[in-house]
């Protein structure tokens, strides 16, 4: 089986896509990378990580809206998700890893 290849964004790349980086990167099937869409992100997001990326998950309603304004065709045939996960978590807190579970997990089952 081929691995599916999946993105996760959140605004500057600190809190909430390295923690779902984290937690469905051992996942069986799945290849995970994950970048911020603020332009002092810890990682930015580069043209060369949405060209892999199969599926596009974002944090927040804010940041579908500047992905898609900022990267629109590149999203063609692309599938992309937002979770509605607020900014209020810090890095692999466990309400923010339920949540993630909750929300992305029967996505990537």
């Amino acid at each position: 089986m081929t691995p599916r290849r999946v993105l996760f964004l959140c605004s500057r790349h600190r809190l909430r896509s390295p923690t779902a980086a984290v937690v469905f990167g051992a996942w069986p099937h799945i290849e995970v990378d994950s970048a911020g869409l603020a332009d002092d992100a810890e990682t930015p997001l580069s043209a060369e990580q949405l060209d892999w990326a199969e599926l596009v998950v974002v944090m927040d309603a804010g940041q579908r809206r500047r992905l898609q304004s900022r990267h629109g065709a590149r999203l063609r045939g692309k599938r992309v998700v937002c979770l509605d996960i607020p900014d209020r978590y810090d890095c692999m807190q466990p309400e923010l890893v339920e949540l993630l579970l909750r929300r992305a997990g029967p996505l990537l089952r």
